[in-house]
């Protein structure tokens, strides 16, 4: 008697989402999933996705028993889509046999944390965000195993479930003998199985707690939907497994993992926090407000004292400008990259860990902590032997900002790595037989210090700093904070500090707080603000002004990257004033602030000139006159006495130079090192090429 209970029960609840799916919303034609059904059809998928929120105002008493027991429900879930798809297309429900039903969450149930999950949710429906760090290959799975007896040749068919085959045991039920059966590959039935690691997002990582993560089981159409680095919302059932041992003794305890029903990919679109109506209208106001821009920079770490210049750098970093795919797939990159090089205690920690809270979607890492794998991605091998792709830090920000502290601190080995990530936007794997490439599309914030405890002003950047010019050109805005004593500016920092200290607040009152910033940047993000010809025409005339200086002055003081880093700056400040278009006041404030840049960073020491070649190439062209002057002492000696003695070297090139013996001896040395020139035995030099 129960047992016909349940099925009529069953038989009930079916056809409860029967009429669900066909009279929810309906006009005079369909309902909204009759038209998902037919475009299941059409598009040749397998699986309806039916929004939750759409079921709990049509029953919601049918809602919680899919909460409840979703085993049981969404199976009856998806006999009754099966059924509705053999009315709107008959053909394709005999072609494909049965469809999935797929429970898309968007309010309801609340998210359950990662790391909250636990025995007390084992066969519960969860919602769970997490960003994929892992994947393995696709894998079939039997679901409907044919067997043959190798003794009476009779064709068993049996219904799998579980991790492990169950197979018909040493009787074939034919025969009535104990025997072996065969598996018929071609009459069973298979299903696409992929395993992948889900970890908590750096944005819901507690302070101080490493990230937790859990295994997801996807199964048929959703495997390959995501992909190491994406960020994924999970409708997911909670199982649990034995964890393999060997012998016959076996633990107590078992491993969690998900199984998953429904995947949202939000990886693959901008990353925008959830804004109520209320807080839109709240930004909207304050975007009224003419001195928004100030009020944006003065709320940036108020904590930190000055670097007002530097902190709307940052602010554009943040905001970042348009990415553009032009018609040939050339794709231009519309995040800013920035590096702060300084002095120790000059606060560049604090305010990279700052923007990566502030930031809609931020991660921070020390480069001395760093390597070339965990920056980029790395190949391990699983447990049962193949490879598997593992994302590292800039994968895991794609469509956010890396926060890399002490960049200069790294490995060379490991440095080379971030080359393609600055620029291109990737990261390209081929290692252990996998050859992919991901997705990095990430604004780098890097800080690092100078070689010799504090930057030496007589020294160009790339002679202060331990880093090759092939990452630094990679970045748009470069910023040197020295640390220079003051009178009247460090009465107001030691004030700043001793306020901070008494009060335990900020002794200035940041306009905006971190959680309405971080929100403003979030809705900002989502303008794409077109250039104007008056501001197109402003950037033109800096450009063009600037190098026509350069030819006059021998030294390039700019070329094209930098020229498209100040359209990205623009754009990025139009988006602080959540503008459409880029005005003249935007292009010249990216003006402004590339001159700070450029002003610091590209300086010629010797000349006092600016001059792009020292980011670009790590020589003024001053020096390289001067070592091409050296370079042609050295062949007329040579001429002269065939091997040249680094002694009499040094004194020509002092004297016809006019500067010391010790500045010549390291402009040698620069020779040598840059493999011109070298020693073939103790005071003698010659050149390595004719």
């Amino acid at each position: 008697m129960t047992a016909i209970l349940e099925y009529e029960s069953g038989r009930f609840e079916e056809e409860a989402f029967q009429d669900f799916f066909r009279s929810f919303e309906r006009d005079v034609q369909w309902s909204k999933y009759r038209r998902r059904l037919t475009q299941v059809a059409t598009s040749q998928s397998r699986s309806l996705v039916i929004d939750f929120d759409d079921l709990v105002d049509f029953d919601s008493n049918l809602a919680r028993k899919v909460l409840e027991r979703p085993d049981e429900y969404i199976d009856l879930a998806s006999r009754a889509a099966t059924a509705q798809l053999r009315v709107a297309d008959a053909d394709y429900a005999q072609k494909i046999g049965s469809i999935h039903a797929r429970f898309r969450f968007r309010r309801l149930p609340e998210r359950t944390p990662l790391r909250g999950v636990g025995a007390e949710h084992l066969k519960k429906l969860l919602l769970v965000d997490g960003i994929v760090v892992r994947s393995t290959q696709v894998r079939p799975m039997v679901v409907r195993a044919a067997y043959r007896c190798l003794k009476c040749a009779q064709v068993v068919r049996e219904e799998e479930a579980g991790e492990l085959v169950r197979g018909l045991g040493g009787t074939c039920p034919h025969c009535k003998q104990r025997t072996v059966f065969e598996l018929i590959q071609a009459e069973s039935e298979f299903r696409n199985t992929q395993e992948v690691r889900v970890q908590e997002r750096p944005e819901d990582l507690p302070p101080g707690q490493l990230p937790r993560y859990l295994d997801v089981r996807l199964e048929d159409d959703l495997v390959d939907t995501a992909r190491p680095g994406d960020r994924v919302g999970l409708t997911a059932l909670v199982r649990a497994e034995r964890p393999s041992e060997t012998g016959e003794a076996r633990g107590r305890t078992f491993n969690l993992y998900l199984e998953a029903n429904y995947v949202d990919v939000a990886g693959k679109e901008v990353e925008l926090v959830e804004i109520t109506s209320e807080e839109e209208h709240k930004i909207l106001e304050a975007a009224k407000d003419p001195w928004i821009h100030r009020n944006l920079v003065r709320s940036l770490a108020p904590s930190i004292h000055g670097y007002e210049d530097i902190k709307e750098a940052v602010l554009y970093i943040l905001l970042g400008g348009v990415q553009k795919q032009l018609p040939d797939r050339i794709r231009i990159r519309g995040d800013i990259n920035g590096i702060l090089i300084g002095d120790p205690g000059t606060a560049k920690s604090q305010l990279l860990q700052y923007v990566a809270k502030i930031a809609p979607r931020g991660l921070y890492t020390s480069g001395r902590g760093s390597t070339a794998a965990g920056l980029t991605a790395a190949v391990l091998r699983e447990k049962t032997g193949g490879m598997v792709l593992e994302a590292g830090a800039l994968v895991l920000a794609d469509k956010g900002i890396a926060c890399i502290d002490e960049i200069d601190k790294m490995r060379e080995d490991d440095r080379v790595a971030i080359h393609e990530a600055l620029e291109q936007q990737t990261v390209s794997v081929a290692k252990g037989g996998i050859v992919a490439t991901l997705n990095a599309r990430a604004a780098v914030l890097a800080a690092g210090n100078p070689q010799f405890g504090r930057y030496v002003p007589e020294r160009n950047l790339t002679e202060n700093i331990n880093l090759p010019v092939t990452i630094l050109s990679r970045f748009d805005l470069i910023f040197i904070i020295r640390d220079q004593p003051e009178p009247e500016t460090d009465s107001r920092m030691s004030e700043h500090i001793l306020a901070l200290h008494r009060t335990q607040t900020h002794p200035e009152a940041a306009a905006f707080p971190p959680d309405f910033l971080r929100k403003y940047i979030s809705y900002a993000k989502r303008i794409t603000p077109i250039l104007t010809q008056e501001a197109s025409d402003e950037i033109r005339d800096f450009y063009l002004s600037a190098r026509a200086k350069s030819g006059t002055e021998g030294a390039i003081t700019i070329t094209p990257r930098q020229l498209e880093g100040l359209i990205r700056i623009s754009e990025a400040r139009a988006r602080a004033f959540l503008r459409n278009t880029v005005t003249v006041e935007d292009a010249k404030g990216a003006i402004r602030i590339m001159r700070l840049s450029l002003g610091d960073a590209g300086l010629d020491v010797k000349t006092g000139a600016m001059d792009i070649d020292v980011i670009m190439t790590g020589k003024p062209r001053s020096q390289r006159d001067i070592l091409q002057r050296i370079f042609t002492i050295l062949q007329e000696l040579e001429r002269e006495t065939g091997n040249v003695e680094e002694t009499v070297l040094v004194n020509v090139v002092a004297e016809r130079e006019k500067i010391d013996d010790r500045e010549s001896r390291r402009l040698i040395g620069i020779l040598v090192r840059d493999g011109m020139l070298y020693s073939p035995k103790p005071g003698i030099l010659k050149r390595t090429r004719g």
